[in-house]
């Protein structure tokens, strides 16, 4: 067996060209007695854009790319207007009186200024009311603009920066896994309803030629050549592959219908590319090696431990001080004393150092560095699991190709027993059964080669998918049909 070589170079190119032959094939995609003829590059095309798992996985990777956008705000002041409308009992007023009563010498300023009142003929009481301020009206409506800006946070803000990060590589993982996933379903779907077309084709052929030999056991019977018995297994087995052809039909039916309902398309699909065979394949080691280099799960891990990395460093950050920058400016004040004696702005710097904290960050702390060990763990295993995985699959593949070249020499075989046994009959040196057990092992033979090819493509396409490298399908699909062997 021929071994090719992985590389990614033409990948670029290869893309482009599929995307040129698949947008030209569904211009002229024939709908004909109700039923849509598609190649499997258009119906992978078609489920790409179709598909609610797919989209519902792209919608993920943009509601991540949107909370990364909100976390960049971290890193920017928080910025406040605020109004307040105050009601109070009663105004604030401040007499001499309450002035002189908070000072510790204010009962000997009292007296001296009550000697002067009455140097001038006035009360003490007349003395206080005149010279009574109101501070604050009852009603009052003030309204500031505040902004606070962290400039220090002990690592939690890039923290947070990495986690929303890490988190829209995990959704882009997500999608991708989803849509390697379709693609092997639509490989299942597609390549099944194909099978299913091929076999509805060789019970049809089995059915043809058990009518030719019913009709030539009729004929041989009225000349009496051979005896009533054998003419009527001939119709017997004649009835029996009717049955075999209906059912096979109906089988196609469901394929198709199966096939057309994960498209969404309102009338069944008719595949228009049939089975294949590779002329080369690369060893398993080349599988193997792409496959733990590009496999979207793997790297889901990585991007998971990137956010439990930034949980363990946003939990340490607790343990530090947090520094801000604020400030406060008055928009709109009351006209009055108080508004008089506050200033119009200030700034300044605070800072603010945890003590005793009730999250428990010292426990969550160890948990986040726990999970980086978990994911650690996680990783090795689906590495060893994705080596299993590849190697199996592998060897069913090279199974699959062996099946049908070990069926080479039956199909030689099958063809030309099914023309002795024909010619024999015909000169009454071989029974009815010896046909009918001809014609079926035919058939057999036929439907047995198209079911190792089909396990075949099936298989490859696995190995493709979890390499992450679908696009390299097509290029084998280029390789020769079934037909050609």
């Amino acid at each position: 067996m021929k071994t090719a070589h992985f590389g990614r170079s033409p990948v670029v190119a290869l893309t482009a060209l599929i995307l040129v032959l698949v947008m030209s094939g569904i211009a002229h995609s024939s709908r004909a007695n109700g039923a849509t003829h598609l190649s499997f590059a258009q119906a992978w095309h078609l489920l790409e854009t179709e598909n609610d798992g797919i989209l519902a996985a792209r919608a993920k990777v943009q509601e991540a790319e949107h909370q990364q956008k909100g976390a960049r705000a971290l890193y920017l002041p928080a910025v406040s207007l605020s109004a307040n409308y105050i009601y109070l009992d009663d105004a604030v007023q401040l007499s001499p009186d309450d002035l002189l009563d908070s000072m510790e010498a204010g009962g000997e300023a009292a007296q001296i200024i009550s000697q002067l009142a009455a140097s001038y003929g006035l009360s003490s009481a007349q003395l206080n009311a005149g010279l009574t301020t109101t501070i604050a009206e009852r009603r009052n409506l003030d309204s500031s603009l505040t902004a606070t800006w962290p400039v220090f946070t002990g690592g939690r803000i890039n923290a947070a920066q990495d986690i929303a990060a890490a988190a829209v590589g995990e959704r882009r993982q997500d999608l991708r896994l989803e849509s390697l996933k379709q693609f092997e379903h639509l490989v299942h779907y597609y390549f099944g309803a194909v099978l299913a077309a091929r076999v509805l084709e060789t019970r049809q052929a089995v059915e043809a030629g058990l009518k030719h030999h019913r009709d030539q056991a009729v004929r041989l019977e009225q000349q009496g050549q051979i005896a009533r018995v054998e003419r009527m297994q001939s119709e017997v087995s004649f009835d029996k592959a009717v049955v075999e052809r209906k059912k096979a039909q109906r089988d196609l039916e469901i394929a198709r219908v199966a096939l057309a309902k994960i498209l969404r398309s309102p009338v069944p699909v008719m595949p228009t590319d049939k089975l294949f065979l590779a002329d080369s394949l690369p060893e398993l080691e080349a599988f193997v090696g792409e496959t733990l280099a590009h496999y979207p799960g793997l790297d889901l891990l990585d991007t998971k431990k990137q956010q439990a990395e930034g949980v363990v460093r946003m939990e340490k950050g607790k343990f530090f001080p947090t520094v801000a920058l604020f400030g406060n400016y008055r928009v709109y004040e009351e006209d009055d004393l108080v508004s008089e004696l506050v200033p119009d702005w200030l700034v300044g710097v605070g800072v603010s150092v945890p003590l005793v904290d009730r999250s428990g960050r010292g426990s969550k702390l160890q948990a986040a560095e726990i999970a980086i060990k978990r994911i650690d763990h996680l990783h090795r295993q689906a590495e060893n699991d994705l080596t299993v995985l590849v190697e199996k699959t592998y060897r069913q593949v090279l199974q699959a190709l062996e099946e049908f070249e070990g069926l080479r020499s039956s199909r030689q075989l099958a063809e030309e027993n099914m023309q002795l046994r024909g010619k024999a009959f015909g000169q009454g040196l071989a029974t009815s059964l010896d046909v009918v057990d001809a014609e079926l092992f035919r058939a057999g033979v036929e439907t047995q080669r198209a079911a190792a090819v089909y396990r075949y493509v099936v298989g490859l396409a696995k190995l493709l998918a979890v390499g992450d490298r679908p696009e390299a399908f097509f290029t084998y699909q280029n390789e020769k049909g079934i037909e050609e062997r």
